[in-house]
């Protein structure tokens, strides 16, 4: 998914196809936290000249697993995002960019970040596990674990039975006054 720029020119008149072509993004992981698992992307599409311009309207097919919002237990996410990327060929065009519009790298036009940010876009705010196939939560970890309402109530009332050692039983009276 990445051309040199002399490539895209030759192929001006017949234009550009990009049969289903697997994509392997797995450094997302590594990029966004959240993203547990990513399978290679499927990206097809085709690249439309237009004057010194290409445009590439890209489909972009996968499935990412991010945790549960509610419980962290692992949700399959599948994706499929139609996405339009527009790259400006020569210098003579520059005149026409805007801010939707991409230069080429060192020479080279480049889809694979554009196809990672479209993929970044499509994780959701919040996420929730189907109530069927919910798993439970984890309910104890490494210094910690999971305490209901009425267990931590019963924790601060025995905090307060606690007797007071009686070298500072004098120094506890002194706050009643």
């Amino acid at each position: 998914m990445k051309w040199s720029i002399q490539e895209l020119l030759a192929k001006r008149h017949s234009g550009l196809e990009i049969q289903e072509e697997q994509v392997d993004v797995s450094e997302l992981v590594d990029r966004d936290k959240e993203i547990r698992r990513i399978t290679p992307v499927n990206v097809t599409g085709r690249g439309e000249f237009t004057g010194q311009t290409v445009n590439f309207t890209l489909r972009i097919q996968g499935s990412m697993v991010l945790p549960c919002s509610r419980t962290l237990a692992d949700v399959e996410l599948p994706f499929d995002v139609e996405a339009q990327e527009r790259f400006i060929l020569t210098d003579s065009a520059l005149e026409e960019k805007d801010e939707d519009t991409h230069e080429p790298v060192n020479g080279f036009v480049d889809l694979l970040p554009y196809v990672k940010e479209h993929i970044l876009l499509q994780i959701p705010i919040q996420i929730f596990a189907e109530n069927g196939e919910e798993p439970q939560a984890p309910q104890e970890g490494q210094d910690w674990e999971v305490v209901t309402e009425d267990e931590l109530k019963e924790a601060r009332e025995e905090e307060k039975e606690k007797k007071v050692d009686p070298r500072l039983a004098d120094l506890a009276k002194y706050f009643d006054k």
